[in-house]
């Protein structure tokens, strides 16, 4: 990949992850940068945002439901926050959400699900859709 090819797939995946996650999560993100973490950020913001996230197959919703799904399964919970945001942002809802993390516990576990659904629920709480 050329130079020009990659300086525009990160510009696409900070634009996309803007969209997903806010203008303050891109500044919280931006003063966490240091030398050891430039290259990881560099490559979320390259390849999974600004290559896969861009690509058409799937739409942002769907890509949000399949990571829940994903990020239950591998018990990530500081990511799946994140997630459950996007999702949220791309148009999902908290029935959805539900459902994902219930269908989630059938194939992943209810340790996994019942850790989900506890992130889940503070994100959906902090965003007023929870009471």
């Amino acid at each position: 990949m050329t130079g020009n090819n990659a300086a525009t797939s990160k510009e696409t995946g900070r634009r996309i992850l803007g969209e997903l996650m806010g203008e303050d999560y891109l500044v919280k993100k931006d003063k966490a940068r240091n030398n050891f973490n430039a290259a990881l950020q560099d490559y979320s913001e390259e390849v999974c945002f600004g290559r896969i996230w861009a690509r058409e197959g799937l739409d942002r919703k769907q890509r949000s439901m399949i990571n829940i799904a994903m990020l239950t399964a591998l018990n990530r919970p500081a990511q799946l926050a994140h997630h459950v945001e996007g999702a949220m942002t791309n148009g999902c809802t908290v029935a959805e959400i539900q459902e994902i993390l219930l269908q989630a516990a059938v194939y992943c576990g209810l340790p996994a699900a019942g850790e989900a659904f506890r992130v889940a629920e503070d994100v959906l709480r902090s965003h007023g859709h929870l009471d």
